[in-house]
């Protein structure tokens, strides 16, 4: 990614300074259902430093963006990057988001899946339009990028869809990590990181273990946490950190990424 990517900027100085924690707000998709401007504050007085939006908010208005914008300023939040579907990525999206994405704060408008993609000349295609729309964010100073699931491990005619990805896109198109899925499909972590330099500016901090799935807590399951925080911040470029939970505890959402964010700070201590 070019100096001239805002966030990006900071970069020259990663190994001396602390990566913020953030939050893939998926993770309380009901709450934030229920009660939009609630939920962003909450997450920020919880202590959680970014968030990451996801596909509905492609159906705000710009003045609930700006609302939005209010809150997360008054609680200290930042946001970087948003997560899409196709609509996102239309000619009339595409100038949505970039309008919805400028008011938040947001650099990076990511690619959140591709669930039309089967053969691998389809994920050579998924790759082409990735680089389209870098072409269209970088007068912008924005950029694209693409969040891995299972599938993108899995080789097609002894290729997997997520090095197709990668060598068929520029280096400024983000490859966000997403590190549960890749440990349930038996992928190497930081193989891949290592294999990336500079181009996972992003994680999603989501654990798996056997056995449990997904309903365990940050921090609780397989993934190789501290290796994986050693290699991305030496080799891989992350910028920031979002823990996703894709299941909510006994005690609803709120409070199981307060206990995926508690096991966060003991993590990193």
């Amino acid at each position: 990614m070019t100096a001239a990517l805002p966030f990006a900027a900071a970069a020259l100085g990663r190994a001396a300074a602390r990566v913020p924690v953030g939050l893939e707000l998926y993770s309380v998709r009901g709450d934030l259902a229920k009660d939009l401007p609630g939920t962003v504050t909450a997450v920020g007085k919880m202590g959680y430093e970014v968030v990451e939006f996801y596909a509905p908010y492609l159906n705000w208005t710009t003045e609930t963006a700006k609302d939005v914008r209010k809150r997360m300023d008054d609680v200290g939040l930042k946001c970087h990057s948003t997560h899409n579907n196709g609509p996102s990525f239309t000619e009339d999206g595409l100038k949505k988001a970039i309008e919805l994405n400028q008011i938040l704060g947001s650099t990076y408008i990511i690619m959140a899946s591709a669930p039309k993609a089967t053969g691998i000349d389809s994920w050579k295609i998924v790759a082409e339009q990735l680089t389209s729309i870098s072409e269209k964010l970088k007068p912008l100073k924005m950029a694209t990028g693409y969040h891995n699931h299972q599938v993108e491990w899995r080789p097609i005619d002894g290729q997997r869809p997520m090095d197709v990805i990668a060598a068929g896109t520029p280096k400024d198109v983000v490859l966000q990590f997403d590190v549960g899925t890749c440990v349930e499909v038996g992928a190497d972590p930081i193989a891949w990181i290592t294999a990336n330099p500079g181009r996972i500016k992003s994680v999603h901090c989501k654990d798996w273990a056997a056995g449990k799935g997904y309903a365990v807590a940050f921090g609780e399951g397989d993934a190789p946490w501290k290796k994986i925080f050693e290699a991305v911040e030496k080799t891989g470029g992350v910028e920031y950190y979002l823990i996703e939970q894709e299941t909510g505890g006994p005690d609803g959402e709120l409070a199981m990424v307060k206990h995926c964010l508690d096991n966060w700070k003991k993590l990193r201590a």
